[in-house]
């Protein structure tokens, strides 16, 4: 299997993820408790991605620990705006029939984070759900590039067959139906028809897949800077995941004393198949034999 055809692969299953999130509502019923154990799992497994992953790719690729501090941090700052903006990550959407009392016995004191709760869904405006739709496209597509860099800096210089990049695209395609889970309950809590749901749902779906074949295909026409290119973008991703994972992961499970530990337990679960993950990379892939000159890494 070629190196597009393995994106395109995991295009498709991101596409199908991201399609499934946004219409499980209508298929099954989501637990309040259910919807928290997978969050804490898939902020666990977006935790390892960024550190165990994107994090030493960057550096065997830009060869300096300085810029790849800097572009992380820019990552995780540009995500912490659009949260705060957009209201990005309110995936608080289950039922929360099966806590005895979700604000008194689920929480050790009022609930003040960014989760906005199912029962207030709807009284939302009709077209509250645009302003979270904004920011999770520009977030989706930053996820795109990540997955596109990821690929590429894993493929490069080997002559064989391995999952590159394997371990982003299992971030990814865990992630993309809480973000479209979140679009589609609001707009159905705005009385959108089930048409115009789907429709949205469908576009969203595509941003993803669109932008990661988009990375891919620019960076391999890059000549010169593509290593520099590619350290910078999984560097910045890495922010970006560690912020989500951090957002996600802190509500719930420093702030709820209900679940804790099984939300814990799926937190580690989530860091173990993220370390897992790495056994169908490219052996030595993260290695500073990509960068010619690496003097900051021979210091560490």
């Amino acid at each position: 299997m070629s190196i597009a055809l393995l994106l395109i692969f995991y295009c498709i299953c991101v596409l199908l993820a991201s399609i499934a999130g946004g219409i499980l509502p209508g298929m099954v019923k989501l637990t309040h408790r259910w919807m928290q154990l997978v969050m804490s799992f898939v902020a666990g497994m977006m935790l390892g991605v960024a550190l165990l992953h994107l994090l030493p790719h960057a550096l065997a690729h830009i060869g300096s620990i300085d810029r790849v501090a800097a572009w992380t941090l820019g990552g995780l700052v540009t995500m912490f705006l659009l949260i705060r903006v957009f209201h990005v990550h309110a995936h608080e959407h289950g039922d929360t029939s099966d806590l005895v009392d979700p604000h008194q016995a689920g929480h050790e004191g009022p609930c003040e984070h960014h989760h906005e709760h199912h029962e207030h869904l709807p009284d939302q405006h009709p077209f509250s759900w645009i302003g979270l739709a904004l920011g999770l496209t520009l977030h989706t597509l930053i996820d795109g590039v990540a997955l596109g860099a990821a690929v590429m800096a894993e493929a490069e210089g080997e002559h064989g067959f391995a999952l590159f990049g394997f371990g982003t695209f299992l971030a990814v395609a865990l992630h993309k139906p809480l973000d479209a889970l979140s679009i589609t309950s609001l707009m159905a809590a705005g009385g959108w028809s089930k048409k115009a749901i789907h429709a949205t749902n469908i576009v969203f779906a595509l941003i993803c897949p669109l932008a990661a074949l988009g990375a891919a295909w620019g960076l391999a026409g890059l000549q010169g800077e593509q290593h520099t290119t590619i350290g910078c973008a999984l560097a910045f991703a890495a922010g970006v995941f560690l912020c989500i994972a951090l957002a996600d992961l802190l509500p719930e499970v420093s702030f709820h004393a209900h679940d804790r530990f099984p939300l814990t337990v799926a937190l580690f679960l989530g860091i173990a198949l993220a370390w897992s993950s790495g056994l169908f990379e490219p052996k030595h892939a993260h290695d500073d034999h990509h960068h010619e000159h690496s003097p900051s890494i021979d210091a560490r």
